[in-house]
């Protein structure tokens, strides 16, 4: 096929062919008579690919590199470029649904007063602009990929000085005895790491879907426990539409996001919840400020430096600020403290 055959059979512009060849994309032999290029089926397919994954939102650079996991047979890195392709389009749906409700505040200020001051648009543009900057300014500074092989030993040996997964197996059980599941319902590990928490509810016989936004940490959840669905994600941007699970359950993954972006997270899970859905969260918080301040104190004063570091690299929750969250937000909530740290807490809506 010539070009313009191979343009008129798949709906695209010769230019925009031409403009895949000269971003390496796309490698038509040339005729050696007339010098054409010469467009063979594999080369209308490899077209197609390309044009699909455009459609999608890919930019050129990630198309070659996911066409080069292709070229090589490498599914498990092009299911992974696919994936983080996902979860760019969630976040920036995500995104979009914030800009649509904050329009929607202005129509209505400006229908209810009959004008809209600098100042309203302002304050209005500035609250959308903060969610926006908290969505996207988190990043893995643990780096989670380097970790995952070795994360369920880790676990167990528990080496480091402070010992972030001290009653890591009551509280899990908890988490699994506290949200009761029953047959047909639903539930979303997020940050779900190698799937242990997940496991309990799955070995009941929960469908459980999980959510992590370490590659590297999924593959070994997948390996595990390979009827389990997993997706790239985080807190921030659950993978999902609105109201697929019938509870979310997290564990010792919430300290991995700031307290502005807690309540960010909690409005997400709520998002992807149905009208009933639970949420149970397990990990090691502060009771409030005043308790933070006291223990973070006691530590230097002991010269526990190694174990102060370790807890001011986290950002372990205020129970206080959670619980005030959930009662605003119409939850009734138990929770239960394992260890001076470590708390279990359930939320169900009542109204």
């Amino acid at each position: 096929m010539q070009i313009k055959e191979i343009s008129e059979k798949l709906t695209i512009s010769p230019r925009a062919i031409r403009f895949y060849e000269e971003k390496g994309l796309l490698t038509p032999a040339k005729n050696q008579e007339n010098n054409y290029r010469d467009f063979t089926e594999k080369d209308a397919w490899r077209l197609q690919t390309i044009i699909a994954l455009r459609e999608v939102g890919m930019s050129i650079p990630d198309i070659k590199a996911a066409l080069k996991q292709i070229d090589e047979g490498n599914h498990d890195e092009l299911q992974y470029y696919l994936e983080l392709q996902r979860y760019v389009m969630f976040a920036q749906w995500l995104e979009l649904k914030e800009n649509i409700r904050t329009t929607d505040q202005m129509i209505e200020r400006l229908v209810q007063n009959k004008e809209l001051s600098l100042e309203q648009i302002f304050t209005l543009a500035e609250g959308s602009k903060r969610l926006r900057d908290l969505r996207k300014n988190w990043h893995d500074k643990w780096n989670f990929d380097h970790q995952a092989r070795t994360h369920d030993v880790h676990v167990l040996r528990n080496e480091q000085t402070f010992n972030v997964y001290q009653n890591y197996e009551e509280a899990l059980e908890m988490t699994l005895t506290w949200v009761d599941p029953i047959p047909n319902e639903k539930g979303l590990d997020l940050g779900t790491g190698t799937g242990n928490l997940a496991a309990r509810f799955i070995d009941k016989g929960i469908q459980m879907a999980g959510v992590d936004q370490s590659k590297e940490m999924l593959k070994q959840c997948k390996r595990k426990h390979p009827q389990m669905e997993t997706k790239l994600g985080n807190f921030l941007a659950i993978p999902y539409l609105d109201g697929q699970f019938d509870f979310i359950v997290t564990s010792f993954a919430f300290h991995h996001i700031t307290d502005a972006q807690k309540m960010m997270a909690l409005d997400e899970m709520r998002r992807v919840l149905q009208p009933r859905g639970r949420i149970c969260i397990t990990d090691l918080m502060f009771e409030n400020e005043i308790h933070k301040e006291q223990y973070l104190g006691a530590l230097l004063k002991q010269g526990k430096m190694e174990t102060y570091t370790a807890i001011q690299d986290k950002y372990y929750a205020n129970s206080a600020q959670l619980l005030a969250w959930f009662t605003t937000n119409g939850y009734i909530v138990k929770h239960q403290k394992l260890h001076e740290l470590l708390y279990v807490m359930y939320a169900v809506p009542i109204r």
